[in-house]
């Protein structure tokens, strides 16, 4: 069993690579995202990305800062297949995942404005704000001291392999082939 954790930017390809190695290779996905949307319909709050980045904060400080992550690992060991799991955010959440057997971190970044050009194109419900905003957003969500909150740019330092995706999604598919070549 491989389990491959992805981390990277807001709208930098994070859901592609997920979709290509789901229907490629037959990978189950863990999404944390997924996961802290069930428990702010739970609490009856709005699903936008304050209340993601609220909630996400929230369950670490009470739980533990990989408390999401060991949820979603967990629930990969029952099922016993390779798995992805999207959107790690902190570094308590790569550390206990290195800690575990088979795991690899996979980075993805691209420049700001195409990232931005991308949510907009998807349209989710977190996804819709000014650039200003979104830059914003990614500033509180990208380097912290608090184990508890997001620090992307510690998590893509920690990565183990890393893509640059400013181009087409055939160049994405083609990296991401190299990666699974080497694993």
């Amino acid at each position: 069993m491989i389990i491959i954790g992805i981390t990277g930017t807001i709208g930098a390809g994070k859901g592609t690579i997920v979709d290509y190695l789901v229907s490629h290779y037959n990978f189950k996905h863990y999404s944390v995202r997924g996961f802290i949307i069930e428990e702010i319909e739970r609490r009856n709050l709005p699903v936008n990305r304050d209340s993601m980045v609220t909630v996400a904060n929230d369950l670490r400080t009470n739980n533990s800062p990989s408390y999401l992550i060991d949820k979603l690992y967990e629930k990969a060991v029952a099922n016993g297949q390779n798995c992805i799991i999207e959107s790690i955010r902190t570094p308590g959440e790569v550390l206990s995942l290195k800690r575990k057997n088979n795991f690899v971190l996979l980075a993805v970044d691209a420049d700001p404005k195409t990232r931005y050009h991308r949510i907009i194109e998807r349209a989710s419900e977190t996804d819709n704000v000014s650039f200003e905003t979104f830059v914003e957003n990614e500033k509180r969500e990208f380097n912290t001291t608090d184990p508890n909150k997001q620090n992307l740019k510690k998590c893509i330092e920690m990565a183990d392999y890393h893509i640059k995706n400013n181009g087409s999604i055939e160049d994405l598919h083609k990296e991401i082939e190299k990666i699974i070549e080497k694993l």
